[in-house]
């Protein structure tokens, strides 16, 4: 039960998912037909699902949604505003319902309660589009559907047409179905009380037996039950998207949500679900791969002494193995791409919750929320975000009343848009509310004694809004249960750079805000520069690397209390690796710079020697590591050795 309820989390998760997107899709087009229809299949699919737990209430709530949204798309009627408005409540109660669920196995006390307001809501809504949509209306209640005519007229049901009673079904399954471990025929096995059944081909006709496909089910399984359709539904739960059910007698039919199909019509690709630890696994082990590839360098140059022929020959299969090596690992990163939508589904409800806590109107838009990152990125992404989002509601959109007097509308507009620019996700989040006030910042920050009065009046815009991710920062007033503690964008800063990557803000007084986002798609391995400081070998992600250069120690000077040089007409500061780390400085006499970006500041590190790159499986820092310093991640050399990657950052703040 377990491993179901596991299963049910991630998809019930995914069908939310689509649910709001749908919604997203109304919300601009209330008259849009494929978003109703995208709607209610998501709805129909949520409820068989929520029918295997202890979930009545959310089985009962869910039905009425999908009944409404079923006369919605017979008789052809628009979802008023309200009845938007009440979906979106519904399935954000399910995507609640399904945190309860995760946490506790159960759903909360208040459920049957929630379910009561939100079905008398969605009932009174309905009753009123009902007698509205009159010209609208389908076919007559009487009239069999076409599927329920033609299954009476096979001989095996022809006896039971003119006193029919019971409930009729058609149960199409997908062609891929056994490679998902369905047995079509234990499923109809499972139907009580059966009057008769039927076995027919999906395709009109049965092939010839040399043209038969066994790994594809070709069959429709029709038949008569004199249960009730509730007892044939449950059957069927576990795939209610291929299952009609008519009341014979009634005629009322409930149709399945529409089978994905492949663009070209053909077989739709097998999905075939891996455990996480699994595919971390294998990311290690194609780093692995690639260090004992590199290992073989040795071997080939005491090789080419002996023998060129023998050596030529050892060149050849090592740059085999490592084609092979990188197809491996590209296909592994690709295996780890996950869309971002589930682990972001909760934000348009949480931002909802936010603006009718803060007493605002605010209308959230996401964008690109399927866009494919690392699962690593995926599972950390949301905390961040979050914080982004209700401190764009909380600081940035004004209330109503100020937002008339500065002549904009009384919504405000919080958007996070995802997109990505080669192997780099680029991540969005933009308001049109008030602005970050300079000036505020500064003398929040002098208060608080986080920086110098005289340092903090020459900083310059981009500089002052940096002081927003200090640790303790906040300008807000009073605490409330939105910002005002301090933690929040420090936070934000800490998960974006564990993740490699980068923040910066920009702002207007008056016209709004954004948080710009970038970090790479990958999260498990990583190009890195080792470099020798202090008798030390040590890694630099290359993604941090603006250029290396190579400059007479006579042009490293003295400012101040510390040391400059001249690169490119641009002043850059410059710090000797080996004492940042506590080692001996260096002493050459030509200065070996590595110039960095980290946080937008341009900063140049004085090393040792340059050493070779390569792409690396990173391991999290663990144990002793974990508590060091700048001490962001650790590889293996090819000689075996262990490889401290820092973190720039860390080691330069």
């Amino acid at each position: 039960m377990d491993e179901l309820l596991d299963q049910f989390i991630v998809e019930g998760r995914d069908l939310v998912a689509q649910a709001q997107r749908a919604l997203a899709d109304l919300g601009r087009d209330a008259r849009s037909r494929a978003a109703v229809d995208q709607l209610f299949r998501a709805v129909h699919t949520l409820k068989g699902s929520v029918a295997l737990f202890d979930m009545q209430d959310a089985e009962r709530l869910l039905h009425e949604a999908e009944t409404h949204l079923d006369e919605a798309r017979k008789r052809q009627f628009d979802l008023s505003a309200d009845i938007l408005e009440a979906m979106v409540e519904i399935i954000d109660q399910t995507d609640r319902w399904i945190d309860d669920m995760e946490r506790h196995g159960a759903l909360g006390a208040d459920a049957g309660s929630r379910t009561a307001t939100l079905t008398d809501r969605l009932k009174a809504d309905q009753r009123a589009l009902i007698v509205d949509s009159d010209l609208h209306a389908g076919p007559s209640a009487g009239e069999r559907p076409s599927w329920l005519a033609d299954m009476l007229e096979r001989p095996r049901f022809r006896h039971l047409a003119a006193n029919a009673s019971g409930t009729a079904f058609r149960y199409m399954p997908d062609a891929d179905c056994f490679f998902r471990g369905e047995d079509p025929l234990a499923f109809a096995a499972a139907i009580p009380d059966l009057k008769a059944l039927a076995i027919v081909p999906s395709e009109g006709s049965w092939p010839d037996l040399e043209k038969v496909d066994p790994f594809r089910c070709a069959s429709i399984i029709e038949g008569i039950s004199s249960a009730g359709p509730a007892a044939v539904r449950a059957a069927f739960r576990l795939v209610p998207d291929q299952v009609l059910v008519a009341s014979l007698g009634e005629d009322r039919v409930e149709a399945p949500a529409m089978p994905i199909m492949a663009a070209d019509g053909d077989r739709a690709a097998a999905t075939l679900r891996v455990e996480a630890a699994t595919l971390d696994r294998l990311a290690r082990e194609s780093g692995e791969l690639g260090i004992a590839i590199r290992a073989i360098q040795p071997l080939l140059d005491r090789a080419e002494k002996l023998d060129l022929d023998l050596s030529r020959d050892l060149r050849t299969a090592r740059d085999e193995l490592n084609r092979v090596a990188a197809n491996i690992g590209q296909a592994v990163a690709k295996a780890r791409l996950v869309s971002l939508e589930s682990a972001l589904r909760r934000l348009p409800r949480l931002s909802r919750e936010a603006a009718s806590t803060a007493g605002k109107q605010v209308r959230f838009v996401m964008e690109g929320e399927t866009t494919k990152a690392d699962k690593n990125v995926a599972d950390l992404l949301f905390e961040p975000l979050l914080h982004l989002v209700r401190n764009a509601i909380d600081h940035g959109i004004e209330a109503p009343a100020e937002r008339l007097d500065a002549g904009k509308p009384v919504e405000g507009r919080v958007e996070l848009r995802i997109e990505t620019d080669g192997d780099r996700l680029c991540i969005t989040l933009s308001d049109d509310g008030r602005g970050i006030d300079a000036d505020r910042i500064r003398e929040a920050a002098i208060a608080r004694e986080l920086v110098e009065p005289g340092a903090a009046r020459a900083l310059g815009p981009e500089e002052v809004y940096r002081l927003l991710f200090l640790p303790g920062f906040s300008t807000a007033g009073k605490v409330t249960s939105l910002s005002g503690r301090g933690v929040g964008l420090d936070a934000v800063q800490s998960v974006v750079e564990r993740l490699r990557g980068t923040i910066r803000i920009e702002s207007l007084l008056g016209q709004g805000s954004k948080f710009v986002i970038q970090m790479p798609l990958h999260a498990i391995t990583a190009r890195l520069m080792v470099v020798s400081a202090g008798g030390e070998r040590f890694g630099i992600r290359l993604d941090q690397v603006v250029e290396t250069a190579r400059i007479p120690v006579e042009e490293i000077r003295e400012v101040g209390q510390g040391l400059v040089c001249v690169l490119r007409d641009r002043t850059v500061p410059v710090f000797d690796l080996g004492q940042l780390l506590g080692l001996e400085a260096n002493t050459d006499a030509f200065a070996r710079l590595v110039l960095i970006n980290v946080q937008n500041s341009l900063t140049a590190l004085r090393v040792a020697r340059f050493e070779e790159r390569f792409d690396a499986a990173l391991q999290t820092s663990s144990g002793l590591l974990a508590r060091l310093p700048a001490v962001e991640a650790t590889t293996r050399l090819a000689d075996g050795d262990v490889l401290i990657v820092l973190n720039l950052a860390e080691l330069l703040a």
